[in-house]
């Protein structure tokens, strides 16, 4: 059904199409019609952060800000659905229009900016959601007038909010279209910042009797010396995952594109090399007992089962199904279970 309504979706803008999208897929979820959209694929239980998940595919955050669509997305198949990027206060993000499509490179770039309704209405949502099909991750951020000097009280706040109503929760602060986030992901700041999160963490796990993990996500733009750093840092204060990463600023593999100069962050086929080059790069830094989530470029099977044999325990999609439509989600279950049960680990059988 998807390549009947993606013609349709892509005559509007890029924003409008991504709110028709979760318009139209929850009507189907609530109608019952969702076999209609995609075939839930069958178990492929992967273990990660103490937690276990029915496969090791998941929505990125972004796809659904405020949570208002849980049911519907997680009965598309994933193992896991991660919401936001939500803020203590509402927000409008940056000036429209600020999603543009690249569809000779199967690509978006966007510089929404945490526009969301604040992390009390994701909250509300998040309660009212049945949540019978996968876990659930929650990404948190910062204010955009929030100065970093006190960035960790936004974080905190929000932490505090979702703790009770995660699965796992995502510190953002590799946005490149918040105003000097990724300045956060600098070493001394990010030791700061994360080191404070890991106590308040711990807090609020004894508080709640249940201990939630808590990942970071970081940018594909960091530098060598960066990912060290980062490496160095998360390793020690034993953080429970790492997200590599987010959308790019880099404008490789698109010049010339329509659009292709606009500002924002680029995600979707053209990042598959660079994210899969730095998830490598992680997974060589960091402790295994840190499992790493895998997430950019992955238009088809074959690329989860690449970002796997990079380093990942899990992967994520979001913009691949902007271009490819719930489909995705069972052909990477798939090309994931075939990998596993492939007599040399990393080679896919024929198919």
């Amino acid at each position: 059904m998807y390549g009947l309504a993606r013609p349709f979706l892509f005559a509007f803008d890029a924003e409008r199409a991504h709110g028709l999208g979760l318009a139209a897929l929850e009507a189907a979820y609530r109608s019952g019609l969702n076999p209609l959209l995609a075939t839930v694929p069958k178990p492929l239980p992967t273990k990660a952060f103490g937690l276990t998940f029915q496969n090791p595919l998941g929505l990125a955050a972004g796809m659904d800000k405020n949570g208002a669509h849980i049911d519907a997305l997680m009965a598309l198949g994933f193992g896991f659905v991660e919401i936001g990027t939500t803020t203590p206060r509402a927000q409008p993000g940056n000036p429209k229009p600020r999603m543009f499509r690249l569809p000779e490179h199967e690509a978006v770039i966007n510089r929404l900016g945490f526009n969301n309704e604040g992390v009390d209405a994701l909250v509300r949502n998040v309660e009212r959601a049945q949540r019978s099909r996968a876990l659930l991750g929650i990404n948190i951020g910062k204010n955009k007038d929030t100065p970093n000097e006190s960035a960790e009280s936004d974080y905190l706040f929000c932490l505090e909010r979702v703790y009770p109503l995660a699965d796992y929760i995502t510190v953002n602060i590799s946005s490149p279209n918040t105003a000097g986030l990724r300045e956060l992901q600098e070493e001394q700041a990010l030791r700061r910042l994360v080191g404070n999160l890991r106590e308040a963490q711990e807090k609020l796990g004894a508080q709640h009797g249940k201990r939630v993990p808590m990942l970071v996500k970081i940018a594909p733009d960091l530098s060598e010396s960066d990912i060290d750093a980062a490496g160095r840092v998360l390793g020690d204060l034993q953080v429970d995952g790492v997200i590599a990463g987010n959308t790019t600023i880099s404008r490789e593999g698109v010049e010339g594109a329509r659009f292709a100069n606009e500002v924002g962050g680029l995600s979707g086929a053209p990042l598959m090399g660079k994210s899969t080059v730095v998830l490598r790069m992680l997974r060589t830094r960091l402790p295994e007992a840190i499992p790493l989530v895998g997430v950019g470029g992955i238009l088809h099977g074959a690329d989860a089962a690449t970002k796997q044999a990079a380093g990942a325990t899990l992967m994520q999609v979001y913009t691949g199904l902007v271009y490819r439509g719930p489909a995705l989600v069972g052909e990477c279950v798939e090309a994931l279970r075939r990998r596993k049960e492939a007599p040399s680990r990393g080679t896919l059988p024929p198919e």
